[in-house]
């Protein structure tokens, strides 16, 4: 838990209860979105206009409920977390699962793929 310092963890979740992922073109595996803190995740949503039906939080230090987590999301392809995913610079860390639990951090640094209003067709 050492690359976490947050207390608690806030997933994004659709309308189906599913955790929201991000998935790179090409890529097997995709990466759960987390938050370190309410306000980030709501800014998140706000500028992606993802449409998300709840932000759920978890306590870092529940490691019963980090572990079922983990498990669940292990079976989607989902092998880590993406904490703190800014839409507008795509800057984050991967924090990676390990067994139960979280594991190794990396920062990661993805390009922006939102279009301005003026990247719109007009047509």
């Amino acid at each position: 838990m050492s690359a976490i310092a947050s207390k608690e963890l806030h997933f994004l979740i659709d309308a189906e209860g599913a955790l929201i992922a991000f998935q790179e073109k090409e890529q097997s595996w995709a990466g759960a979105l987390a938050f370190s803190s309410e306000d980030l995740a709501r800014r998140f949503i706000v500028l992606s206009r993802l449409d998300v039906a709840e932000i759920v939080s978890l306590a870092t230090d529940d490691h019963a409920s980090i572990a079922a987590l983990i498990a669940a999301m292990k079976r989607r392809p989902i092998r880590y977390a993406l904490l703190d995913l800014d839409y507008q610079s795509g800057h984050c860390t991967q924090i990676d699962f390990e067994g139960e639990g979280f594991g190794a951090a990396t920062e990661r640094q993805f390009v922006a793929a939102h279009r301005n209003d003026t990247d719109r067709d007009r047509g």
